[in-house]
């Protein structure tokens, strides 16, 4: 008899379990939700290069693709402020010279495909730990740099005029040549300035819909004082009905770039989900499904870009709203899509006197939300070392490019995983009055040991990067004077040993042998124990040296040496040598 494995997408069976009662909850939180969604999907359309009808394209199909496949009941997706620099970045080099709006939009949408692919096949794979590329510091500065780049490359449309530059600096001095041209159209940068006002005062309400105000408060505005005629530039008509099913086409050779881009976009839009699901579950009670995440979102990126979408991205300020509003499940979203429908069929003139700086307003406003300077400023504070990545991460963004900001990012980021790997926290343990068990020096200075034994604890797996730092630091403890007779390894937070780590260990055992020395290990794990056994290290190393506890060691040696406890200080038989071996500032590493 066989038996037959059936996947049922999340969204069929939240259809099994959805409850009556949730049915208004969801339509009026579908509905308020819409009031965001189509300011922001158009905005960021434009903030990615492309025509504004897109991203209501994109917002309709990403939201009908996560209802189906994404895990989250509340999670909102769609056009997000940190990924349009990032499709603009990949796309606009590939677009000919005189921008083809079509051909940005194929390239958009091939970019979608693109991160649809990779989303689905790493889920399908079980790589949602992939998310953690990104360390929180160095997220912290390459937003930073995001809300800048943002920023200032919204500043021309905001004040009515355009400029033609490549990169934050080129920017910059574009943007001041037009002001000092007087380029600059009034209207339009009263429109702006005032949007962007009136949107961060209202944001004390959670509940108004600030962005909607705006805008409505702006096509007022517009149509009231004729903006068109004042040299002021309008969103215009909208294009009517929905696209049909398009493959987008593209060339061969525009396939290396835009899977640049792709990897690139999917990592921070990934890491965005992950953070912005753990948050809402908490409150929800869900569980976060990181790879049936990974599923859902690149699902959303399927349908968007097989109706000329863009890549996107999960929204945490839309997600509060729906939130806030009651939303129930997904039907929240699926509501949205329908009456954004509804309008591109019905009213598309709807927003046809909309000022374009109205939606630099709504950017440069999201562009805000990503900056975090109290958390840089924690960084300060709390880890210089830290600190000194964001800056690194925010620097590379700012001054090189969107692209190349978050591959450094993520560089820097494996980096500092490997410098703690490579220079963890070492110290030698004591005994401290009161306190059970053994402790660092460097915390306790008061700490005793016994003579002629050192407790030395190596804070991270051995392998080959750290191996030889492991063998030095040992080394010089078996030449201080008096010389220890046992050197124990606590081995507690030694994790694993490789192969390169166990030659070093066999070498240092035979070279303490030759001294007259005995190096001995407390707390081995058994899978590194069993790991150092197929390198026949064990044999090397007798087994009664290998201890169950710290406690067990010490206490096999007093028993062959006749050492006893008492009258003695922290660093008589041996000290951590180097740098490092400077008191630590708390007492939080031990």
């Amino acid at each position: 008899m066989s038996t037959t494995v059936r996947f049922v997408p999340p969204g069929v069976g939240a259809i099994r379990e959805y409850r009556r009662s949730w049915l208004v909850k969801d339509l009026v939180a579908g509905a308020v939700l819409t009031a965001l969604l189509v300011p922001q999907g158009m905005a960021y359309a434009e903030l990615a290069g492309l025509p504004p009808i897109t991203g209501l394209y994109t917002t309709i199909t990403c939201l009908l693709g996560y209802a189906v496949f994404g895990p989250s009941r509340i999670l909102v997706l769609g056009p997000d402020s940190s990924l349009g620099p990032m499709i603009a970045a990949t796309i606009l080099p590939l677009v000919v010279a005189g921008g083809d709006p079509e051909r940005a939009v194929a390239l958009a949408s091939m970019l979608a495909l693109m991160v649809a692919v990779i989303m689905i096949a790493a889920g399908i794979a079980g790589l949602g730990f992939v998310a953690d590329l990104l360390s929180k510091p160095t997220m912290i500065g390459y937003m930073n740099g995001l809300a800048l780049t943002i920023l200032v490359g919204q500043l021309p449309k905001l004040f009515g005029f355009s400029v033609d530059a490549d990169g934050l600096v080129g920017e910059v001095v574009g943007f001041a040549r037009g002001v000092a041209q007087g380029e600059v159209v009034p209207a339009a940068a009263a429109v702006g300035l005032g949007g962007i006002g009136l949107i961060l005062v209202l944001r004390r309400w959670p509940r108004v819909p600030a962005v909607l105000v705006m805008v409505v408060l702006a096509i007022a505005v517009s149509i009231a004082f004729r903006l068109g005629e004042r040299g002021v530039s309008l969103v215009g008509v909208l294009p009517e009905g929905f696209p049909p099913l398009t493959i987008p086409a593209v060339g061969w050779s525009d396939l290396g770039l835009l899977l640049a881009g792709a990897f690139a976009i999917a990592l921070v839009s990934l890491a965005d989900t992950i953070s912005t699901a753990s948050a809402f579950a908490e409150r929800t009670g869900q569980e976060v499904r990181g790879n049936q995440e990974m599923i859902g979102i690149g699902a959303a990126n399927l349908a968007a870009g097989l109706f000329q979408g863009f890549p996107v991205s999960t929204s945490a300020s839309r997600t509060a709203v729906a939130e806030r509003a009651g939303a129930r499940s997904q039907l929240t979203g699926v509501t949205g899509a329908a009456l954004i429908i509804v309008m591109i069929l019905l009213l598309p003139g709807l927003f046809r006197d909309l000022p374009q700086s109205a939606l630099a307003a709504v950017v440069i406003t999201a562009s805000l939300s990503l900056a975090d300077l109290p958390g840089t400023a924690r960084l300060w504070h709390q880890r210089r070392v830290e600190f000194s990545l964001s800056l690194v991460a925010f620097a590379g963004v700012a001054l090189l490019g969107v692209l190349p900001g978050i591959a450094i990012a993520v560089g820097l980021s494996i980096l500092n995983v490997f410098r703690r790997a490579w220079r963890p926290y070492t110290t030698v343990l004591g005994r401290t009055e009161g306190l059970p068990g053994y402790h660092s020096v460097r915390s306790y200075p008061e700490a005793e040991q016994l003579p002629g034994l050192v407790v030395y604890r190596f804070d991270a797996p051995l392998f080959f990067a750290n191996a030889r730092t492991f063998r030095d630091e040992v080394t010089a403890i078996a030449r201080t004077e008096p010389a220890p007779r046992w050197i124990v390894i606590a081995a507690e937070p030694v994790t694993d040993v490789d192969t390169t780590a166990a030659d070093v260990l066999l070498d240092l055992d035979r070279a303490l042998d030759e001294r007259g020395q005995t190096l001995a290990f407390a707390e081995l794990k058994d899978p590194v124990r069993r790991k150092i056994d197929r390198c026949g290290l064990t044999r090397a190393i007798e087994p009664q040296h290998l201890f169950p506890t710290v406690e067990a060691a010490v206490e096999a040696y007093r028993q062959q040496t006749g050492a006893t406890w008492g009258g003695g200080g922290a660093a008589r038989a041996g000290t951590v040598p180097g740098p490092r071996s400077s008191p630590a500032p708390t007492r939080q590493p031990e």
